[in-house]
């Protein structure tokens, strides 16, 4: 069986088969919601069910609360129809004519950035060439059709290689094997672009950054795409982390700050030591963002990192008078096993 989905504000329709979530239909017919963990953790793809039933066979929509379901709201990478729907959801035309390639890539090289995150330098077979935006993912495929999400933390305008930052998590299949078993020129394949996370480049209001650990990545490919650009708006980077070493790029962003009038960069550490001699922003990343910028409303906000940070950040920053539609987000969590 069979049910159709309208989106409102468009009237886009689009079919979904029995036991398919209403993302992965729309993404399979070409239909661009936003989007980003598929796994039903970030809430970007979240929307409302006007019209119509869903229900969640596999997960439950952690990002939600009961609330939230009961006026209607929905994750639609787990929301499957019961009925044909009616719903309001952001649709993204940017992406839209981007292709979805398997390729494979040469580790060409590997760096330590620090005790836990290691740098891949990728190249692409002769001749091959991924289109992305600054701030999308690729999915590194694994045996038995296991798939591992990272973003990129290189610029689209880097044609020589693509970059990777790959925190260390012990047991984890692909971590693991880049820690402690992945031999020099390695080949892996992985798939993408990926994701709805990336930069407006359509907008002039000033930015705000908040990354939370290897958060870092996306953005940092979307400020190297802001300078290669000459895009000069306004822009303040807060980079959160437990301690110094896991702001793994802290001097590269010090050194960004002092060469550009316009990028502001602040560090922030949860449990910083005597050891590490910080003197900075202290706490929670957020918390530390809007003690500087109480209203957002005039701003356009990019945040990545865990899902705890995502969460608490998105509801404050709403709470503070930040529009939706000028918040994007992109949410690190561990595949589930």
């Amino acid at each position: 069986m069979t049910h159709t989905v309208t989106i409102q504000d468009s009237g886009t329709r689009f079919s979904v088969n029995s036991g398919e979530s209403v993302l992965a239909a729309a993404l399979r017919q070409g239909v661009m919601l936003s989007y980003s963990c598929r796994n039903g953790t970030c809430a970007s793809c979240h929307g409302q069910v006007l019209e119509g039933q869903i229900s969640y066979p596999l997960l439950p929509p952690n990002a939600l609360t009961e609330q939230q379901q009961q006026q209607g709201e929905a994750l639609f990478c787990q929301a499957v129809p019961t009925t044909d729907l009616v719903i309001k959801a952001r649709e993204i035309d940017a992406v839209r004519d981007l292709p979805v390639r398997m390729l494979p890539a040469r580790v060409q090289e590997k760096v330590l950035l620090s005790p836990t995150v290691a740098r891949l330098r990728m190249t692409l077979p002769k001749g091959q060439r991924l289109q992305f935006l600054a701030g999308q993912y690729v999915d590194i495929l694994l045996p038995g059709g296991k798939r591992r999400a990272f973003s990129l933390a290189s610029a689209p305008h880097y044609e020589d290689y693509l970059e990777l930052h790959v925190r260390y998590v012990e047991g984890g299949d692909f971590t693991e094997y880049v820690f402690h078993g992945m031999p020099d020129k390695a080949i892996i394949r992985f798939e993408g672009p990926l994701g709805t996370f990336f930069l407006r480049e359509d907008s002039q209001r000033p930015i705000l950054m908040m990354a939370g650990g290897t958060g870092f990545a996306p953005l940092k490919a979307m400020l190297e795409h802001l300078y290669h650009a000459g895009d000069t708006r306004p822009v303040h980077l807060f980079w959160g982390a437990r301690n110094l070493a896991e702001l793994y790029m802290h001097d590269t962003a010090l050194d960004w700050a002092r060469r550009y009038d316009h990028l502001h960069y602040t560090g922030v550490l949860a449990e910083s030591s005597p050891d590490d001699g910080w003197q900075g922003a202290a706490g929670w990343v957020h918390e530390a963002l809007l003690a500087e910028y109480p209203k957002l409303k005039d701003h356009d906000v990019y945040m990545s990192g865990p899902p705890a940070m995502i969460d608490a950040a998105r509801h404050a920053f709403i709470g503070n008078g930040l529009p939706e539609e000028q918040l994007f987000y992109d949410s690190f969590d561990f595949a589930p096993r």
